[in-house]
């Protein structure tokens, strides 16, 4: 198993997001975190991408499945909608989603991140234009 993660200018994803996990074609498991002001807000990101992407490769959900529905729901958002693709009831990663962010709520509380600040500042992150 191989799992590179990387903190990265916001600009660089695929597509509007501050996390982002896929696997290379080698199987090199990929997790991609905007940078934040905060190494403890960064690495939230990261446990959160970690647990989405094992518990859907557990359930059998797929990158594919999970990116389309992602890319999908960004090119149709509304302008001030400002929810996460996984927290819609129709996305395939629904419950995988809200197990990783239930964990991140944790971690941000034992490590002192005020959850409302953390979530204004993901918030605030502009948008990317899609590059696949």
């Amino acid at each position: 198993m191989r799992i590179v993660i990387e903190t990265i200018p916001h600009e660089q994803h695929r597509y509007t997001t501050v996390g982002d996990w896929y696997y290379d074609p080698d199987g090199t498991l990929q997790i991609k975190v905007s940078n934040l002001s905060d190494k403890r807000r960064e690495l939230l990101v990261v446990l959160h991408e970690l647990v989405e992407v094992l518990c859907c490769e557990q359930d059998g959900v797929s990158q594919s499945v999970v990116d389309k529905f992602d890319m999908e729901y960004e090119k149709n958002r509304a302008e001030d909608d400002e929810s996460e693709p996984g927290d819609d009831p129709a996305a395939p990663y629904h419950k995988q989603h809200c197990l990783a962010t239930g964990i991140e709520r944790i971690l941000a509380a034992a490590w002192g991140v005020e959850w409302k600040t953390y979530e204004d500042e993901l918030s605030d992150l502009p948008e990317v234009e899609a590059k696949t």
